[in-house]
């Protein structure tokens, strides 16, 4: 017969556990023209890729590269 590990319990993470207040400041909302928070930064790491001609989607790749 087989033996198994015995469950142990794991300290999760609550859904909703900081306030009301606290995650609406958080949340990037944006009303006509203006928004809360500023957009994440472009990212420019990778490798420029050869053969891309009229690329529509980019000349970087990323990732392993092997």
């Amino acid at each position: 017969m087989a033996t198994y590990k015995v469950p142990k319990k794991v300290a999760s993470v609550v859904v909703g556990e900081e306030s009301a207040k606290t995650t609406m400041r958080k949340a990037n909302t944006s009303v006509a023209n203006t928004r809360s928070n500023d957009y994440p930064p472009t990212k420019t790491s990778g490798i420029k890729i050869r053969g891309t001609g009229a690329a529509t989607k980019g000349v970087m790749a990323r990732g392993p590269m092997a």
